[in-house]
């Protein structure tokens, strides 16, 4: 009968493959999360993407690093959850929805809110599940049928419950408060979406006369029109050169008002003239010394970023447009005393793309310091959490320490609106600073305590501002598995294990969901923080959308497969918490380094293929477990038992870029370039039985476990082989993801071993390599001679004979001592007497010791017959005298004995010398690889003169170039002119020239 072989195309196509597996995982919810299944939980929540998001290489990069992890716990036995979700994204999606209706010539108060929010929901509807189709292209093994948005019912009662439990803890207020304000956007913005640019501006100095007429003081800044709202101006109380001036008055230029001078450690008295202007209104450290002085807090600003009627004569005026005029008119009146460019930082809105305000605003708040203490209290105390890289520890907790009130409102339609009613009838019908307010969950529940209040006639209006998204970011952990409801979600997978997220969010997002987490849970919201770096472009840059230097992941997903985006990514990392360089060719677009995870990918193909070509069409569980017979078995089971342990280890401890690497070398060198050659005549039909079984053995269960110990960082790939290898049923088949991840066994790991196969490899790689520089002909069979002075390595060179010339192309092997140890002849032949005459004296020893057990065995037996016992005693002890005198009292004696029953060899017996040294080495090529020499003789091999004119005109090539390289080098214009760059290449260049010159000259030494 005629066995069905199972095979695999001869050409790996990652895209119908990896199409097919998403499909086939999500179809059959793989990654559905039992709270009853048995393991350890291991829960992770992703960072929720913007719902107005595409992918970008930082999504790839994180949701690659996760889905790793995860489906490495999963294959540990751990019940694991990895739950998706999006976040509404307020600022973001009311931009989109208001540029929309800008187009319509609309705005959305032509529409008014309910519109506008059905307008919002029909956008999500369409276009808002775009990231999440997309993050489904990376094969992640998430659990889809637990999706959440910040938005949806659950979470939106989750929400709602945070914010009324800290409003009547105290922790939430209303009041007037300097905000981060983006003009463009008219709302208050995070911390997070503020970013600073460095920009180049200037410096305007100006004289804020004494009111006394005394003299002047300098001051200057960035913002000039700020001084139209100046309360102060404040020196250093140490400052020897103002401190008298302390108390005494500054008239404010143009608005001629009266302000005071005052002392504050705040001020740096080296940085321009040591007199700064105080607005407490619209600087954040202004704020701060005029409510530790008691100044006045003018604001002269709109929100739309216009100048209001504190501004004087500049109202009405854009922000931009008063400060060009204000600085002509200070210039026209002899206050501006000059003018320096300055580069300086400044805070930009990320959503508006203009320079936000410091705006005096009332706004919600929530009081942040006990809820931070109560989170460092886990930090300080309980290393909670564990965050890794550990260099992030301190900048986590200085933020905890240094963080102020909370700004939670914003001037928004979109996103979770505020449940605070205000009653308006108390205040004429507007809100003001001073309208009362009630907090609820319905307007039903807020009517009933206003009418306690004021009466069955009140009128309430509810506040139209939404909270901060990452105010419902901060409860992500939890209220994605249903808090505050008691859950089953939430009682078996919170705390969650682990978050992966970038440092840049460190500040804001980690930090607001330990608070959260901690104040509402009692609990750290997860185990460990796993802070990774970002993914650089081919110049080492950042990637941005300013910088428009970003590299679309789906493009290169397109050209080279998911599973090699993947593994690129990770590979890449350098250690917990590294950024990573991908390199990219723009005008292309392809990359060098994705491409070499595609060939990776490749190669495990065609092993794979190869593997199961030579298996007479039985699975592994069918071959049964290997017992290693030959030196490369025992090899091959000890370094993968190694990785096993070593892959293990990596993960555990968040070197997953270590242990892809690693998997990386094992798979490509160690397993197909040298396993599978060696075992090659093994698998030969014609093969010694036993020994084909044993190798088909280990063929199938080496590659069986690097589909195991492969698939978090490859899932597609690692699934489509697996299924063909263990021959799963197209129906209800079992699935690699769910299978155990291979755990080491170290009886059977051999370091000496995997030490010394180390030299028969490279013995071989040397050996090859010494052919390709000979230009000898692959088919061609050598004479190679190895040399080593270490008895050690000449046993495992002689132990590996077979495979040094099968897979070198070696006909003869010469394996001999470096430095034998020769004896002279004369001591030799004494050496040879001393011992010659010990082994004969132990000899006759030995043969007296017989002789008289025997004649004791004699004698006792004749002593028992009457008169002749006596008589045989007698002659027994006689003859037993004699023969000591005559034999054994004499060397001569004794030697006559021992030659008449152990007559000597016609060979005298000479000490077995090891092979001398092997002089010749003319007409070869050699090589070392440790302390083995190796040395191929070439005549009769190749045209010897052939290969020297051959040697000699690459020297003359390299030499030339050298020469060239140095005298342009030695030329001072071009180093001083060219750029550095090109100067540092061209002496990199002549490095190379220079050594390569070197090789080729000892190359043809040999050869002399």
């Amino acid at each position: 009968m005629t066995v069905t072989i199972p095979n695999l195309p001869s050409l790996y196509e990652a895209f119908s493959t990896e199409a097919k597996w998403q499909k086939f995982w999500e179809d059959n919810q793989v990654y559905k999360a039992d709270p009853n299944h048995k393991g350890e939980p291991y829960c992770v929540v992703i960072p929720p993407p913007n719902v107005t998001g595409s992918l970008h290489m930082g999504h790839a990069f994180e949701g690659a690093l996760i889905d790793t992890l995860v489906r490495y716990h999963r294959m540990k036995g751990r019940n694991t959850l990895w739950l998706p979700g999006t976040d509404h994204a307020s600022i973001a999606v009311q931009t989109i929805l208001e540029k929309q209706l800008k187009a319509e010539g609309k705005t959305r108060h032509d529409l008014g809110r309910e519109k506008f929010l059905e307008r919002a929901w029909q956008w999500k509807a369409e276009s808002g599940g775009t990231i999440i189709n997309q993050l489904k292209r990376l094969g992640v093994s998430v659990d889809w049928t637990r999706e959440r948005f910040t938005l949806d019912e659950g979470l939106s009662k989750s929400v709602l419950e945070a914010f009324i439990r800290l409003h009547e803890e105290g922790l939430i207020h209303r009041s007037n408060y300097l905000v981060n304000w983006c003009p463009a956007s008219g709302s208050a913005v995070s911390d997070l979406e503020v970013e600073p640019k460095e920009v180049n501006g200037n410096l305007w100095y100006f004289r804020y006369p004494l009111s006394d007429g005394s003299g002047f003081l300098e001051v200057a800044t960035t913002r000039p029109e700020t001084m139209l709202g100046d309360t102060g101006v404040a020196v250093n109380p140490h400052d020897d050169r103002y401190k008298h001036l302390i108390g005494k008055t500054v008239t404010l230029p143009i608005m001629n008002r009266e302000i005071p001078i005052i002392g504050d450690e705040l001020v740096d008295a080296t940085f321009g003239t040591g007199c700064v202007k105080v607005t407490p209104a619209h600087d954040p450290n202004d704020f701060e010394m005029g409510k530790r002085h008691d100044l006045p807090f003018i604001n002269i600003m709109n929100k739309d970023g216009t100048l209001n009627e504190n501004a004087g004569d500049f109202q009405g005026q854009d922000r931009f447009v008063a400060r060009k005029n204000l600085v002509a008119r200070l210039d026209a009146e002899g206050v501006l005393v000059k003018v320096e460019e300055y580069k300086h930082t400044v805070p930009y809105s990320d959503r508006g793309k203009v320079p936000v305000e410091p705006l005096l605003s009332t706004q919600w708040f929530v009081k942040i310091r006990p809820l931070a203490d109560k989170t460092l209290d886990f930090l300080d105390n309980q290393d909670s959490p564990e965050i890794v890289p550990q260099r992030w520890h301190k900048v986590y907790r200085d933020w905890l320490v240094n963080l102020r009130d909370w700004c939670i409102s914003r001037q928004l339609w979109w996103g979770h609106q505020i449940p605070a009613w205000y009653a308006v009838s108390e205040t004429e019908g507007e809100i003001t600073d001073s309208t009362p307010y009630f907090v609820a969950r319905n307007e039903e529940e807020a009517l009933e305590k206003a009418k306690v209040q004021f009466g069955e006639d009140v009128k309430l209006v509810q506040d139209s501002d939404v909270l901060d998204t990452w105010f419902s970011s901060g409860l992500w952990p939890f209220s994605t598995l249903g808090w505050p409801e008691e859950t089953e979600d939430l009682a078996t997978y919170y705390p969650t294990a682990t978050l992966v997220t970038g440092f840049d969010i460190i500040f804001f997002w980690v930090a607001r969901m330990t608070m959260m987490g901690t104040h509402f849970t009692g609990k750290m919201p997860f185990k460990t923080v796993y802070i990774h770096g970002l993914v650089r472009d081919e110049n080492n840059k950042k990637m941005s959308k300013s910088a428009n230097n970003g590299i679309d992941p789906l493009l290169l997903i397109a050209k080279y497969g998911t599973d090699a985006l993947r593994y690129t990514l990770i590979k890449e990392v350098a250690g917990a918490g590294q950024d990573i360089r991908l390199e990219y060719d723009r005008k292309k677009d392809e990359s060098i380094s994705v491409e070499a995870s595609r060939n990776f990918a490749n190669k495990l193909w065609n092993a794979a293929r190869f593997v199961m070509m030579n298996l007479d069409g039985q699975t592994p569980a069918q071959l049964g477990q290997p017992v290693p017979t030959e030196l490369s078995d025992k090899w091959i089971v000890s370094r993968f038992n190694q990785v096993v342990k070593q892959t293990n280890h990596d993960i555990d401890n968040y070197g997953l870029g270590e242990a892809a690497k690693g998997l990386y070398e094992f798979i490509w060198g160690d397993f197909c370039d040298w396993y599978i050659e060696l075992v090659k005549s093994r698998l030969q039909k014609d093969a010694e039985p036993t020994s084909r079984k044993v190798a088909q053995q280990i063929i199938a269960y080496i590659l069986e476990g690097i589909l195991k110990l492969l698939h978090p960082f490859m899932p597609h790939i690692t699934e489509e082989i697996w299924q063909t290898l263990t021959q799963q049923p197209a129906e209800n088949p079992q699935l690699l993801p769910l299978q155990a991840y291979p755990e080491a066994d170290d009886n059977l790991i051999d370091s000496a071993l995997e030490t010394q196969f180390d030299l028969l490899i490279g013995t071989i790689r040397t050996i090859r390599n010494l052919r390709a520089e000979a230009d000898i002909k692959p088919g061609v069979k050598i004479t190679a001679n190895l040399q080593s002075e270490s008895a050690s390595e000449r046993f495992i060179l002689t132990a590996g004979q077979a495979y040094i010339q099968d897979l070198a192309k070696v006909e003869t092997l010469t394996i001999v001592d470096t430095n034998p140890v020769v004896i002279p002849e004369e001591i030799a032949q004494v050496e040879d007497n001393k011992y010659w005459r010990g082994i004969k004296i132990i000899a006759l020893i030995v043969v007296a010791l017989i002789g008289l057990k025997v004649a004791i065995f004699v004698g006792n037996t004749a002593l028992d017959i009457p008169f002749f016992g006596t008589s045989f005693e007698i002659v027994g002890l006689g003859y037993v005298g004699w023969f000591i005198i005559r034999y054994l009292l004499k060397s001569e004696a004794r030697e006559e004995l021992f030659a008449k029953y152990f007559p000597p060899s016609e060979t005298p017996i000479e000490p077995e010398l090891p092979p001398t040294v092997l002089q010749e080495k003319e007409n070869s090529i050699a090589g070392v690889i440790g302390t083995v020499q190796v040395v191929i003789p070439l005549k009769g091999v190749v045209d010897i003169e052939v290969v020297r004119a051959k040697l000699e005109k690459s020297l003359q090539k390299a030499e030339a170039e050298a020469q060239s390289l140095s005298a342009r080098l030695s030329n001072s214009k071009f180093v001083d002119k060219a750029p550095a760059d090109v100067v540092q290449t061209t002496r990199e260049t002549l490095v190379e020239a220079q050594k390569q010159a070197e090789i080729l000259r000892i190359r043809l030494e040999t050869l002399s």
